[in-house]
């Protein structure tokens, strides 16, 4: 008899084909998201689950699942999994790291484009019938080539963001939680500086750290104030990062000329003061989402999901939960 595993949410049908090859599966193709109830319903007799990153595995959850082995996370992000403890009950957890570096890369630019050039308000003004000639101070935005970017956060994504930059003749400054060896540096065309410094010489800021308790809004109303007039911020990390409240601020105020933003703090819910603001450019959390990386996630996952049956995942987040399983 084949283990069984949940999909909590709709995946592609490749995906629930792999899956099937080794696992007796019960899929969420509607695609309504559970409630915490529902979820521990669902897995009363499953030892796998693949999730999304909507889905919180915490430590009262996890008690009400006795028979789980492995949550495998169809998402980079891990902040939704407790994972100590998940280790403490011999749990792994899993995430898909790499597959979406480049597509979230291009995303950023994407958004800070869009922001720097005003396109989304240029969009709506054109729409609703307003161009009747050309104006030589229409939608007036900011230049991006030879401009500074500021990356907080130098891992895989921040990289390849860094590297793009190069093809705008761009100073690209860094801050991370350890400088990077010199060779990638000299790839990325980047100098390590400190965060404040960084944020008083950026006209670009972009994000890409991710979410934990000591990264709660830190970038916050003091953070913000140290960003230079006219600087635009971009955030394709996580929500939490930023203290959005004084987004919102900053960017009414004129401070920032503008912000391009795929994360929010208690997403799918958002500050309402953005709704109002036309120098702000918004987006559904879909900076990986290209047909071919979000299929490639949910395969990622299901590997993950498959070796957890006999062995090692390749992903695996708490590999201490080895020693507890031994132990057990």
């Amino acid at each position: 008899m084949k283990p069984k595993i949940l999909v909590t949410r709709e995946v592609f049908d490749e995906t629930l084909a792999r899956l099937s090859e080794h696992f007796e599966v019960e899929s969420n193709q509607g695609d309504t998201p559970f409630t915490a109830d529902e979820l521990v319903a669902r897995l009363a007799d499953k030892q796998y689950v693949l999730s999304s990153s909507s889905d919180r595995f915490d430590a009262a959850l996890l008690d009400r699942c006795p028979n789980l082995k492995a949550v495998c996370n169809i998402a980079v992000g891990y902040n939704n999994i407790d994972l100590p403890a998940c280790t403490a009950r011999g749990v792994m957890a899993t995430n898909t790291p790499g597959v979406l570096t480049e597509t979230t890369a291009d995303f950023a630019w994407a958004l800070l484009l869009a922001a720097a050039r005003r396109l989304p308000d240029a969009d709506t003004w054109l729409r609703a019938g307003n161009w009747k000639r050309v104006r030589l101070k229409d939608f007036l935005g900011i230049d991006v080539h030879h401009a500074t970017l500021g990356i907080v956060g130098m891992g895989r994504i921040g990289q390849a963001v860094a590297r793009r930059a190069r093809g705008f003749d761009m100073r690209v400054l860094y801050t991370n939680r350890n400088r990077l060896p010199s060779d990638i540096e000299r790839e990325c065309n980047a100098t390590y500086v400190s965060r404040t410094e960084l944020l008083q010489n950026a006209d670009f800021v972009s994000l890409h750290l991710p979410y934990s308790p000591e990264n709660h809004h830190v970038i916050g109303a003091q953070q913000l104030a140290q960003m230079k007039r006219g600087a635009v911020l971009i955030n394709v990390a996580r929500g939490g990062v930023v203290d959005d409240a004084a987004l919102v601020a900053a960017l009414q105020s004129g401070h920032l000329a503008a912000a391009g933003l795929d994360v929010f703090e208690n997403e799918p819910r958002l500050n309402p003061g953005f709704l109002g603001l036309r120098n702000v450019v918004l987006a559904p959390h879909i900076g990986s989402s290209s047909s071919a990386t979000r299929l490639n996630m949910t395969l990622l996952a299901t590997r993950n999901a498959v070796a957890a049956l006999t062995g090692t995942p390749p992903n695996l987040l708490n590999p201490d939960v080895l020693k507890q399983q031994k132990g057990a």
